[in-house]
C-alpha cells in the first residue's frame, strides 16, 4: 500500500474524521491489524482562514503547494487535501507534485452518478457555494448543482463559528435541514455536504433527500488510490 499524504487542519475537527475513516477503510480492505500508512501535515487554520477572507487565494495556494511538496519529499505517494473550500487552489498543488492528487469532488461525483442522480444540492462555505471552481468540476462530470437561494451567509457562519470549533447546535441543524428542503423543492435529488464539517450536523437520518458526505467519500478514495 502506498503512503498517503494528507494536508489537514482546515479544520482539525474534520481532519480527525479523515484519520478515522482512512484507517477504518484500510482495515476493512486489508484485514487484521492493518492501518493506513499516512503522513499528515495539519496547518494552523487561523492564517488560512484570514487569507480566505482577504481573497488571497494565490498566497494560500503557495503555502499549501509548499506543504504538498514537503510531504512528497518525505515519502508520500498519493496526496489528498482534507477540505472542500481549499480545492480552489487544487491546480497549484497538482502543479507542485509528481504524485497523484485525489480531488475531493471526483469520488463524490462518481457516487452520485452511480446512484442515478443528475441534479444535486450543494452545501458548503460561501466560497464553495458561490464561486465556480467546485460547481464547474461537478458540471464537467455531468452533474447539475443547485445552491441555497437564501441564508448562505448564515450557513457559512455556522461552519466557521460553530462546527470548526466543535460546536453542534440543534437550531443550526434545523437551519441546514430547511435549506435542504428548499433545494429538494427546486429539484435537487440528493445533497452534497460540500464542507468537511457539515457531516457533524447532517446525515441521512435528518435529511429529506439522500446525503453524500465528501469527507467519507474522499477518505475512502484516497485509500483506494493508495491500494491501486
Amino acid at each position: 500500500m502506498k503512503t498517503i499524504g494528507l494536508i489537514g487542519g482546515m479544520s482539525w475537527e474534520s481532519t480527525a474524521h479523515y484519520y478515522r475513516v482512512l484507517n477504518q477503510e484500510t482495515a476493512r480492505l486489508r484485514g487484521g491489524l492493518h492501518s493506513a500508512p499516512l503522513m499528515l501535515h495539519s496547518v494552523d487554520f487561523a492564517p488560512i482562514a484570514a487569507l480566505q477572507a482577504a481573497g488571497d487565494w494565490d498566497g494560500a495556494g503557495q503555502q499549501l503547494a509548499a506543504i504538498a511538496r514537503s510531504l512528497e519529499a518525505a515519502g508520500a505517494e498519493v496526496m489528498g487535501l482534507a477540505t472542500n473550500t481549499m480545492h480552489i487552489v487544487a491546480d497549484q498543488i497538482i502543479e507542485a507534485l509528481n504524485i497523484p492528487f485525489v480531488h475531493i469532488a471526483d469520488p463524490t461525483s462518481e457516487a452520485l452518478l452511480a446512484d442515478g442522480f443528475d441534479t444535486v444540492g450543494l452545501l458548503g462555505t460561501r466560497f464553495t457555494m458561490e464561486m465556480s471552481f467546485y460547481r464547474d468540476r461537478l458540471t464537467s462530470r455531468g452533474l447539475a448543482s443547485l445552491i441555497p437561494e437564501i441564508d448562505r451567509t448564515n450557513l457559512n457562519g455556522i461552519i466557521y463559528e460553530e462546527l470548526c470549533r466543535g460546536i453542534v447546535r440543534e437550531e443550526s441543524r434545523r437551519i441546514y435541514v430547511r435549506a435542504i428542503e428548499q433545494l429538494a423543492a427546486r429539484g435537487a435529488q440528493a445533497v452534497i455536504l460540500g464542507c468537511t464539517e457539515i457531516t457533524m450536523l447532517i446525515d441521512d437520518d435528518v435529511s429529506p433527500i439522500p446525503v453524500y458526505d465528501t469527507t467519507d467519500l474522499h477518505a475512502k478514495a484516497l485509500v483506494a488510490a493508495a491500494l491501486a
